[in-house]
């Protein structure tokens, strides 16, 4: 790579090969989905993309502007992850069980920190890098309980000028006192935070009930409120991941007809709205929330971890109502910071289902498909004028047997499913944010 060092807010270009999707492969044929060119120059300056195009359209335009050229790299949108709890770093990798008993024995007792706002700065610092490495340039996170942690996530995205969508966990029972709001104060401080926080630079604040069985009738009702005050807002959560949790939820909510219904009735599935995990979703929940407009984080990673099962991503893409698709790291049940390796295991469980897709289908789902499933599409997810500069550079040759593998690789698809299976966050050679370079490996 041949490195041109620039100071911030000048007219930046990089070249290299360049591969970015317009449309959804999953619903309409691949070669109408995505654009790839072999020598490309993209050109980003106060964070926006406002040139891209084949090298020797573009060089004799730029004769003033340094250019930092990645030779034998892929230039991608940066990636986004769609559902992350950034409070559960310090417990990734702990043994397992499953879902419920996981809560108990390793996250409620983790989150319980974030009340000290030192604390939870110094997480956010290490959470962000991490994610800066992988070439993850925005996520959805959920925080705690308690608004400090909120605090300290968007005051340390806004450093990179990272979009970073967050909120306040509301939880008023099935969980230890220390982390227990009540509806009110579920509604208060989840309001202060949209006031402070909502649009300020690229922050985007997150209603997050953290799932319907920590959640009382009385909250949900004021997070639904709350929700049709502020209509742009995200909204997070989780449904169907586990077995035993759809039975809870049953007993919970008996006059609901399934799961999905008990948000529903409440206001909170539509546009922006992003479920994780869905793994059991029934027809008819499927059905709903492609009527609403709502997406669900598809975890994988996480999933196989606790034994929850493996989302069927082509079904959820059925003809006629397809639901929008994010992808989701889910640290810190999921495993890895890599939305790579991430990829790699949303293969294993397509696999499981029967129903595999090609590597141009994964590398959309991890860039311009989370970003329609959020409703950002128009923002990030892809490479074009206009777009916010965040990028991801992508080292073909990261370790000697990919080197090895890719002398074999004829074609796009397969170099992509090469780096898919076998990359990780030392496949990440830089990580743009809004036009800057905020990790140079």
């Amino acid at each position: 790579m041949q490195q041109a060092d620039q100071r911030s807010g000048e007219k930046r270009a990089i070249r290299g090969a360049l591969l970015t999707f317009h449309q959804d492969p999953f619903l309409l044929p691949i070669a109408e989905c995505y654009s790839y060119l072999a020598d490309a120059i993209i050109v980003m300056e106060e964070g926006i993309i406002t040139a891209v195009g084949p090298a020797d359209q573009l060089l004799p335009t730029l004769e003033n502007i340094a250019i930092t050229h990645y030779r034998d790299h892929l230039i991608l949108p940066g990636f986004i992850d769609s559902h992350v709890h950034y409070p559960q770093t310090e417990i990734i990798a702990s043994y397992g069980e499953q879902l419920i008993d996981w809560l108990n024995q390793y996250t409620f007792i983790a989150e319980q920190k974030f009340r000290d706002r030192s604390y939870a700065d110094q997480v956010a610092k290490r959470f962000l890098k991490e994610q800066h490495r992988n070439g993850v340039t925005a996520s959805t996170i959920f925080c705690t309980v308690f608004p400090e942690s909120v605090e300290a996530i968007f005051t340390e995205a806004a450093r990179h000028n990272m979009r970073i969508m967050a909120g306040k966990v509301c939880m008023d029972r099935n969980a230890p006192e220390a982390l227990l709001d009540t509806a009110q104060s579920a509604y208060d401080e989840s309001k202060a935070l949209i006031e402070k926080w909502h649009g300020k630079g690229r922050a985007e604040y997150v209603i997050t009930p953290r799932f319907a069985p920590t959640s009382t009738v009385e909250q949900l009702e004021m997070v639904g409120a709350l929700a049709a005050e502020y209509p742009d807002t995200l909204i997070q959560s989780h449904i169907s991941e586990n077995l035993d949790e759809i039975e809870w939820v049953r007993s919970l909510f008996p006059k609901a007809r399934d799961y999905a219904d008990v948000y529903d009735q409440y206001g909170l599935l539509r546009d922006r709205a992003i479920y994780g995990h869905g793994v059991h979703l029934t027809e008819r929940e499927l059905s709903i929330l492609h009527e609403r407009g709502a997406a669900v984080a598809h975890c994988p990673t996480s999933n196989f971890f606790l034994g929850s099962g493996a989302f069927n991503l082509q079904a959820a893409k059925g003809e006629g109502r397809a639901i929008k698709v994010g992808l989701g790291t889910d640290l810190g049940a999921g495993t890895s910071f890599s939305i790579l390796q991430t990829m790699n295991e949303a293969y294993k469980a397509a696999q499981l289902n029967g129903a595999p897709y090609s590597s141009l289908h994964a590398f959309y789902l991890a860039t311009r498909g989370t970003a329609e499933a959020l409703n950002l599409e128009t923002k990030i997810g892809a490479v074009a004028v206009g777009m916010e500069a965040d990028l991801a550079i992508l080292d073909l040759k990261s370790t000697p047997i990919i080197e090895y593998r890719m002398q074999y690789a004829d074609s796009l698809e397969e170099a992509l499913f090469i780096q898919m299976m076998m990359g990780d966050d030392r496949a990440i050679a830089a990580t743009y944010i809004a036009g800057e370079p905020v990790y140079t490996a």
